[in-house]
């Protein structure tokens, strides 16, 4: 059994709201609970025995790729690209992305996940190319950085907060800042600032995209020691607006608080993104967020094979064999290279000398994101800051919505908002407080969070779908940065390769590209 839906309401978003809206409502909503491969995960991780594949059962591919997420497509996009064609894509789930991924609706596409990147600069080779293979380069700038088509930059009004029952602009709650507030403001910003020019003894940057082109310099990793909680309180900025602000950074990104962030990490969120001081480089997103980019590499990469679980990888003479479970049984694929692009806690499951090994796992923390579907707008009041592509609510364990239209241009009328809901603790507690839960207690607290804001909202949704990512993403603790375990993960096994956000440390598109690339530069190389 699990909770009652006033007590799941009560359990996301707080008592008094579980109160006043009764549990988010007698009515039934329209919806389901989206599969995210745990349920085949569950059942890999469980399997007692590595079953026996029949010899005519057994077949060879040059590349075997496991794990059709940004990593394990970018890997075998970039062989692909380099002239490697024998490319095989396995994933377990029913589709590939991850939690990239998107749908669409008759009204628009959506997200199910990450929803933004960052314009790349000239040197990040694989990001680059990237766009050039979609066109979405217009041209390039005095530091001969790509100028990303204005179509891909996010449409302006970009972000609003909602906060004390009125909309304003940005995401800094400049209204009503004291003196002292702007101060501290101004005095973090000099410092991101401060940290976005550092250059070390070699040239390279403290902080820029990807985490493996920043620099090793004690001086930048010592940050990696203490919390970014802890970083701000040396500073003196103590500003309770600009502490919310850090805060929703580091849940936004990192599905953690402040506090338990590595500074080197919550730094890095408002540093790796500035060209120089005071500038920001674009975020470009499209309305399926990063599921446009995974649509553009599986079109890309050949043969995909989906609901295919590896439960055993291991290095044998001449390369590798792999076994995975099928629908109608076992199977097996030997290769003369393996790319395991899955978290660190599934490859220790099936990678035969990682199983053997054992060792201390990265933190993943969970995320619950749902997509709502409405039939028409809620009104907006007179005087508010506009309806924007990122909507924040400032007093909401949730992170708010972003609207799958925006981008288009497509202000009035039917559309679907994705909500995103992160669980800075621990991840498994999150995951059995939460077992049992349907979709009507998700539903229903999704409604009563948003409704608090749009009170008429109840009634133009005519659907509400969900996905718990029970294991969503790696987490930027205190010291994983620099951490030698993590930095040593990467490192081939034979001829078994790693690639994922988990070897960064965190969980952004960029990471994975990166590393499905440099995975892919190394069976080359070979």
């Amino acid at each position: 059994m699990g909770p009652s839906r006033r007590e799941f309401v009560a359990m996301l978003l707080g008592a008094p709201l579980a109160a006043a809206c009764g549990g988010g409502g007698a009515r039934t909503i329209e919806g389901s609970l989206v599969e995210t491969g745990m349920g085949r995960g569950h059942a890999m991780r469980d399997l007692r025995a590595i079953p026996a594949v029949p010899d005519g059962r057994w077949r060879r591919t040059g590349v075997i790729v496991i794990g059709g997420g940004v990593a394990g497509l970018s890997a075998a996009w970039w062989l692909r690209r380099n002239g490697r064609t024998d490319v095989t894509v396995v994933e377990l789930d029913d589709v590939v992305g991850g939690t990239a991924r998107g749908g669409a609706s008759s009204v628009t596409p959506y997200p199910w996940g990450a929803h933004y990147v960052v314009a790349p600069r000239a040197d990040e080779a694989a990001m680059v190319a990237l766009f050039e293979e979609q066109g979405a380069i217009e041209g390039h700038d005095a530091h001969g950085d790509p100028i990303i088509d204005e179509a891909l930059r996010c449409r302006d009004p970009d972000e609003r907060i909602w906060y004390r029952g009125r909309w304003a602009d940005g995401l800094y709650l400049s209204a009503g800042a004291s003196a002292e507030d702007l101060a501290q403001l101004a005095r973090f910003d000099a410092a991101i600032d401060q940290w976005a020019t550092w250059r070390d003894a070699a040239g390279r940057p403290a902080f820029t995209v990807p985490v493996s082109a920043c620099s090793t310099d004690p001086t930048a990793t010592a940050l990696d020691r203490e919390s970014f909680g802890a970083w701000l309180d040396r500073q003196g900025l103590t500003s309770e607006r600009l502490r919310w602000m850090t805060d929703y950074a580091c849940r936004d990104d990192y599905d953690l608080l402040a506090a338990d962030t590595s500074a080197w990490a919550g730094i890095y969120y408002f540093a790796a993104r500035r060209r120089a001081p005071g500038s920001s480089r674009a975020v470009v997103t499209w309305p399926d967020g990063n599921a446009h980019l995974i649509a553009h590499l599986a079109s890309k990469v050949g043969p995909i094979e989906t609901k295919l679980a590896v439960v055993d990888v291991r290095a044998v003479a001449g390369g590798v064999e792999v076994i995975a479970l099928a629908d109608d049984g076992p199977v097996g694929i030997r290769a003369e290279h393996a790319v395991v692009a899955v978290p660190r806690h599934v490859a220790r499951h099936i990678v035969a000398t990682r199983r053997e090994a054992g060792g201390v796992l990265p933190d993943c923390g969970a995320w619950a994101v749902a997509n709502v579907h409405l039939r028409d707008r809620p009104r907006e009041r007179p005087g508010d800051a506009p309806p924007a592509w990122d909507n924040v609510i400032r007093d909401s364990p949730s992170l708010g919505y972003v609207s799958a239209t925006h981008q288009r241009g497509r202000d009035v009328g039917p559309t679907v908002w994705t909500w995103y809901y992160p669980f800075p603790e621990d991840g498994a507690v999150v995951r059995k407080r939460l077992a049992g839960a349907g979709h009507g207690e998700w539903a229903a607290t999704v409604v009563a969070d948003l409704a608090r804001v749009h009170r008429d909202l109840p009634d133009l949704v005519t659907r509400v779908d969900v996905a718990f990512w029970g294991h969503g993403m790696v987490r930027p603790r205190v010291g994983a940065m620099f951490d030698l375990t993590r930095m040593s993960a990467a490192a081939p096994i034979g001829a078994i390769h790693f690639a994922h956000t988990d070897l960064s440390g965190m969980a952004l598109f960029e990471e994975a590209l990166d590393h499905g690339v440099r995975a892919a530069r190394e069976i080359l190389a070979s």
